[in-house]
């Protein structure tokens, strides 16, 4: 009896065994994976892509509000363009008289800061022939700003003054077909008219665009623009490196917000309605 009893005792402390690891297979078994949360995993690890537009301070193109915002008409038209493209974007403050090098070098991926497209530059080489431009969408044109006090009327009543423009830009290279004067490059526009205000200087050539926003106004006041010495139209088109595939990308994007109704807007809202070109 005795033997039968030890022999169920062993054969239930095997099952007992037995059980115990099964127990345990179960315990080490892998967790499903939770796809959802791969997917959130991959989606924070994406790369966002970014594009670096380079620009020169002024109005109504790019400037800065009473809060340090960059906005105006080519910054908020550069945003809705590049988030239609899926792009964040980087705004990088340049020298005009760099902008070239730094397209070229990759610094920057565009330049989209009334870029004069339809002008050579004083080399003779025409800017499309260096850079890939998109559709024109502004029209421009270079003045002459002297104080309102000066007389200067005609091209004749510049002989023989010193006049100021921004380095490398259509200004500077309008200013230097005036006949018997003297000419210094700036490193912005807005330093020109100081130039004048301060008697330093006897005319400034400057965006048109920009003198309807600072002449007769504030520090300027004491200026004026001369119509009579207005060059012909200009265009303003994005500057990008030749072979950008940004190029048609971005053309298609002006294509639909000028559709939509985005780009009137914005020049409604910064003044610049006569000027933008809608039509593409």
């Amino acid at each position: 009896m005795k033997k039968i009893f030890a022999l169920v005792l062993a054969m239930l402390m095997m099952f007992s065994f037995a059980a115990c690891g099964g127990n345990t297979d179960t315990e080490t078994t892998t967790a499903p994976v939770n796809e959802a949360d791969e997917s959130t995993e991959a989606l924070n690890n994406e790369e966002v892509k970014t594009v670096v537009v380079g620009y020169t301070f002024y109005e109504p193109m790019n400037y800065l509000d009473e809060n340090g915002k960059l906005i105006c008409f080519d910054t908020e038209l550069a945003e809705a363009v590049f988030s239609n493209l899926g792009y964040e974007v980087i705004f990088q403050e340049i020298e005009w008289s760099s902008k070239y090098t730094d397209l070229d070098s990759g610094t920057i991926d565009c330049v989209w800061n009334g870029f004069t497209c339809n002008t050579a530059d004083d080399d003779g080489i025409m800017r499309s022939e260096k850079v890939d431009f998109s559709y024109n969408y502004m029209e421009n044109r270079q003045v002459v700003v002297v104080k309102a006090d000066s007389g200067i009327a005609t091209a004749a009543d510049l002989n023989g003054k010193f006049g100021v423009a921004e380095s490398g830009s259509a200004g500077e290279a309008y200013a230097k077909e005036f006949e018997g004067t003297a000419f210094k490059g700036f490193i912005k526009q807005t330093e020109c008219l100081t130039e004048i205000s301060a008697g330093t200087a006897d005319f400034a050539v400057v965006d048109a665009q920009l003198a309807k926003s600072y002449v007769g106004k504030g520090d300027y006041a004491d200026l004026m623009i001369v119509e009579d010495l207005s060059s012909d139209v200009e265009f303003y088109a994005i500057g990008f490196k030749k072979g950008s595939e940004l190029t048609a990308n971005v053309n298609a994007q002006l294509e639909a917000l000028a559709a939509d109704g985005t780009i009137a807007a914005l020049a409604e809202k910064y003044g610049v309605s006569n000027t933008a070109i809608t039509d593409f």
